[in-house]
């Protein structure tokens, strides 16, 4: 049995970052300020390293709060699970697995996949992510009720929370990016200039 020995350089964790409630903008009298305030408040979570490792733009995720290029060189594969005979999964299982002998972790959860490359976010404006967000044809047939539903219950959105040893978590918690959402979609889910 061959063994894989993966070689990691742990990055300080990100600092915290503590995220505003939807109540904090409700002095916006603007609902479309209002709105764009509430996705641009969004933004500290949709830009974190947390979530930008895997929505890349182009065929290979990212890794660690610096983003470096994922190790063993992965590619996203044909359904975005890992190239043919080395899924995700081969070393994503269901949950965050401490390494034995090191500080840090191997992420994991089922299921453990990379967003369709129509739903890369790494490199882009804010303003270009949240178009792409609103667009069906470029986020999985999705209206804004399914993302909401993805934003706020998804279970691999919410493992950015609960990274495992050696990464920061998105800012936060998914509960607030959740109702940071509905308050988005019900100002008119405005995209910020």
């Amino acid at each position: 049995m061959r063994a894989i020995v993966l070689s990691l350089t742990l990055a300080a964790p990100v600092a915290a970052q503590d995220l505003q409630s939807p109540q904090d903008f409700a002095n916006i009298e603007d609902e479309t300020a209002r709105s764009e305030a509430l996705f641009e408040e969004m933004g500290k979570v949709i830009t974190h390293p947390r979530c930008l490792n895997c929505h890349p733009v182009g065929d290979r995720p990212t890794q660690g709060d610096d983003m470096t290029p994922h190790m063993p060189p992965i590619t996203r594969g044909p359904d975005d699970h890992g190239p043919d005979g080395l899924n995700c999964t081969a070393c994503h299982g269901d949950e965050n697995q401490a390494f034995n002998s090191s500080p840090g972790s191997i992420p994991g959860h089922d299921p453990w996949h990379l967003a369709p490359v129509s739903m890369g976010w790494q490199g882009l404006t804010l303003s270009e992510i949240c178009t792409q967000l609103k667009d069906p044809e470029r986020n999985g047939g999705r209206d804004l009720e399914a993302i909401h539903e993805h934003m706020a219950e998804d279970g691999l959105v919410g493992w950015g929370w609960h990274p495992g040893e050696g990464r920061a978590p998105a800012p936060g918690s998914q509960e607030l990016f959740g109702q940071l959402t509905r308050a988005w979609i019900d100002t008119g889910a405005a995209c910020p200039d």
